[in-house]
């Protein structure tokens, strides 16, 4: 008997696949995974406890979050009577994706903070903040969990030195607060540097799960979000993720991570997210949930956000679409209709309004560990992430001792566009069709099919990104692939697991500028001195992300280009 079924507001369309799913959910109550899950049994996902009973503590949040409200909203009204206007937050991945969400989907609710996020180690996008927020009316928060992210700790530094010689040394402490966990390099630097305010996390949530945290509802409250209204919708969904037994059909988060497993396991790994306008932005955060989470030990889901809605021809059969709209927005609804008629598998969401974007934080979570069960992986570690951070340290300690970055040598060069790795073309217009002769079809058309990735270092402004989307899409409608943009380097915090960790099935087109005007990173908060700057940073990231790539077998080819972006990524693209 199946166990599928949907609701108003959660409805499956999986055709072949539904007995498999049902198959799979009546596991999950026979083995008492969610009874599991809530007692924090961490051999649900492996025997050994590492990175697992320390990474439980998302289940509490909610709870925890009804405790810090007060405290929260009370130094929210201090700053605003201080007369901060704007926020700028400096993180990465779980630190920063969360808070952009929330400010790029709620906005800024009136006589509150403008939050700015800066998650790019682009020097123009650094100069770019520098230059456009007046630093004596903007809140600094420095958010990262380890308080060791190099990234974060390059921005504060510079941040810091910036304001400290703009505004002077009784002044500069009140502009920045920083939240991280107890006993971390950040705490005891914040301390020191008499920051405004240190807000200490549950040290027991990972940061891709972080959402509903301190992480998560400080931004949020400072752009003016009702806090107590997002959290009572949560505890609504956390209620439901603990239903079992016959009411599993009404537990939409273990229903979800069934199907993203289940699919996954027979091929259809591709998870495409279609969302209302106004939650658009959600994608950017539940790409690095899933793809971080699950690209791993050979296996993985990779996530398809912000990709333009195409006729359904257009799709390959490795495909599994995510419907997530606000309730009376029919806009897309004949489209996926047209999908749902040639058979591709769908599940659609509704949500009532932009506040149930708290519930769907959990519903995700949720869903994602439930299907690391299903598909056998650990979804708290990421251990390719690590490995392409040694080899940039490594690169970036030799630049400090000799001065200079490893030297790649270019295969080809034309119009100032320098190409390096898996060609034998001569001309730039048979460079593309040359390396995407890899591209693998996969059994059945869709078993194993390859999916492309084009990692992008550069600033992602708004010309940028459109030239990024006409040269994904032209390679998408030419060869019938999945293709997904990632900007360096915060995709490194989250599809960069995946990449890595995945069953090699990707090819990745790295795209790289170099900037004329850069900025350095001072060696200390009060110092003047630097030993690098923030482009050599991201070059080495680049390097240091390529060469991971390549110790594990993946197909790489990297362009440098010049500053003029989007000119030089429509030469790419005219000749492909």
């Amino acid at each position: 008997m199946s166990n599928l079924i949907s609701r108003d507001d959660f409805i499956m369309n999986l055709g072949s696949h539904e007995e498999s799913v049902s198959e799979s959910l009546l596991k999950l109550i026979d083995e008492k995974i969610i009874e599991r899950i809530w007692e924090k049994d961490y051999t649900v996902w492996n025997e050994d406890p590492t990175e697992i009973s320390n990474r439980l503590g998302w289940l509490d949040s909610p709870e925890e979050a009804i405790q810090h409200l007060d405290e929260i909203d009370r130094f929210v009204n201090e700053v605003r009577k201080d007369g901060f206007t704007h926020a700028l937050l400096l993180g990465m991945g779980g630190s920063s994706l969360a808070p952009e969400v929330l400010r790029l989907t709620f906005g800024v609710r009136d006589g509150y903070l403008d939050l700015r996020v800066l998650d790019s180690t682009d020097s123009g996008a650094v100069l770019e903040y520098e230059r456009n927020l007046d630093p004596a009316k903007t809140l600094y928060i420095v958010s990262t969990k380890s308080g060791g992210t190099v990234e974060t700790l390059s921005f504060m530094k510079y941040f810091y030195r910036m304001v400290l010689v703009k505004l002077g040394t009784e002044e500069v402490g009140k502009h920045f607060i920083a939240i991280t966990d107890p006993g971390s390099g950040l705490e005891s630097m914040a301390q020191e540097l008499n920051f405004r305010k240190i807000f200490l996390n549950n040290p027991n949530i990972g940061g891709r799960y972080s959402a509903l945290s301190l992480f998560g509802l400080v931004p949020a409250a400072l752009i003016g979000i009702n806090t107590s209204n997002l959290i009572d919708r949560v505890m609504k969904m956390v209620a439901e993720s603990q239903l079992t037994g016959e009411n599993i059909s009404n537990n939409t988060a273990a229903e979800l991570g069934i199907i993203l497993a289940e699919l996954a396991n027979n091929g259809v790994d591709k998870v495409t997210f279609i969302l209302s306008d106004e939650i658009k932005h959600f994608g950017t955060w539940v790409e690095q949930l899933i793809a971080e989470s699950t690209g791993k030990d050979g296996k993985g889901v990779l996530p398809v956000e912000s990709e333009l809605f195409m006729e359904p021809e257009t799709y390959s059969r490795d495909r599994l679409f995510i419907y997530i709209r606000i309730k009376n927005d029919n806009e897309l609804n004949n489209q996926v209709k047209e999908l749902i008629e040639k058979d591709f598998p769908v599940v659609e969401i509704i949500l009532h309004d932009i506040y149930d974007l708290g519930s769907e934080f959990f519903r995700w979570e949720m869903a994602t560990v439930i299907a690391g069960w299903r598909m056998n992986i650990q979804p708290f570690d990421q251990p390719n992430v690590e490995s392409a951070k040694i080899i940039v340290r490594k690169m970036v300690s030799v630049y400090q001792e000799k001065g200079e970055l490893p030297e790649l040598k270019h295969t080809l060069e034309e119009e100032n566009i320098k190409v390096y790795g898996l060609t034998t073309a001569k001309k730039l217009e048979d460079v593309l069709p040359d390396f995407l002769k890899l591209l693998k079809p996969g059994i059945d058309n869709y078993f194993g099919r390859s999916y492309v990735s084009i990692q992008a270092f550069v600033n992602p402004d708004e010309h940028t990104i459109k030239a990024f989307e006409v040269l994904r899409t032209k390679i998408q409608n030419k060869y019938n692939v999945v293709v997904t943009v990632g900007y360096g380097p915060r995709f490194l915090h989250s599809t960069g697991q995946l990449h890595k960790g995945d069953a090699g099935k990707g090819l990745f087109i790295q795209i790289f500028s170099d900037k004329s005007e850069d900025a350095p990173i001072p060696d200390e908060t009060t110092s003047e001195s630097s030993s690098i700057s923030f482009g050599v940073l991201i070059k080495a990231q680049s390097l240091g992300d390529r060469q991971a790539l390549i110790d594990n077998k993946r197909n790489v080819i990297r362009f440098e280009i010049s500053e003029n972006v989007a000119e030089d990524l429509k030469k790419i693209t005219e000749a492909l």
